[in-house]
């Protein structure tokens, strides 16, 4: 495991050690969970772009489903008759 420094300002540390002592976990703990977080929330929001640079492509060279094919897939969810998803 690999050790790094950081300096928190004052805002950061005051309120960190106040939570820290209210859920008896260690700065450590808490600094590495936040990290954690994070990083996969950045990677999840990488992947929304990548999906959606794929769509516009997508939609620029005319592959696309009809309204009508996507509405009825919809109005179907939750029934005995679900359709299969649309695709092209």
């Amino acid at each position: 495991m690999g050790v790094t420094s950081v300096r928190l300002q004052p805002e950061i540390e005051n309120p960190l050690e106040n939570l820290s002592k209210k859920l008896d976990r260690s700065k450590n703990y808490l600094i590495n969970q936040a990290i954690k977080e994070f990083l996969a929330r950045k990677s999840l929001e990488e992947q929304r772009w990548d999906e959606t640079i794929k769509a516009i492509d997508s939609v620029k060279s005319g592959k696309v489903i009809a309204e009508k094919e996507v509405n009825e897939w919809l109005e179907s969810w939750g029934t005995e008759n679900e359709l299969e998803p649309p695709s092209l």
